[in-house]
């Protein structure tokens, strides 16, 4: 084990802004979702995921800036603008539970958590190659990754569930 050169922090803090840019649309994404769904069974658990990772985006901001790193301005401005765009929910424009705009955002959902446990099992890689994270340890790491699994089983769920009513004309 070694400690990080500068410019390796540097290649980190750059992947953590994409992490945090993505969150950043992800969280718009899983409001609008939740709206989608909302008064059904469905809606309340889109509704609790939209809130853990606004939590887990917000915990990341806060990490990056206690090492000393301020996000991008011009990534933080194209992450809030995209969060704009997606706020209009794009892939389900008429924000219905059924046919193909409801499907592809939920597979959206799917997919942008399945980043979210990418991004928590390489810090724990690199947190056995001797790098340190403010606010991450080893326990906190593990714990992230398997709610994010978590997250992804719920979303399969409702994909599940809900597929054959989804496709009914």
């Amino acid at each position: 084990m070694k400690n990080p050169t500068r410019e390796e922090r540097q290649w980190l803090f750059r992947y953590l802004e994409d992490h945090l840019l993505g969150a950043t649309g992800g969280v718009r994404l899983f409001q609008a979702a939740a709206q989608t769904w909302e008064g059904t069974q469905h809606g309340r658990t889109l509704s609790r995921l939209h809130d853990e990772i606004d939590h887990e985006r917000s915990e990341l901001l806060t990490s990056l800036r206690s090492q000393g790193h301020r996000p991008n301005p011009a990534k933080m401005v194209f992450a809030h603008l995209s969060a704009a765009a997606a706020r209009l929910n794009p892939l389900n424009v008429s924000k219905a539970e059924n046919g193909p705009g409801a499907q592809l955002e939920l597979e959206a959902l799917q997919s942008l958590v399945r980043g979210k446990e990418a991004l928590w099992e390489t810090l724990l890689a690199l947190l056995d190659d001797g790098w340190s994270f403010t606010g991450y340890d080893r326990e906190r790491l593990t714990q992230l990754a398997e709610r994010a699994r978590g997250q992804q089983r719920e979303i399969a769920a409702i994909m599940v569930s809900t597929a054959a009513e989804r496709f009914r004309a």
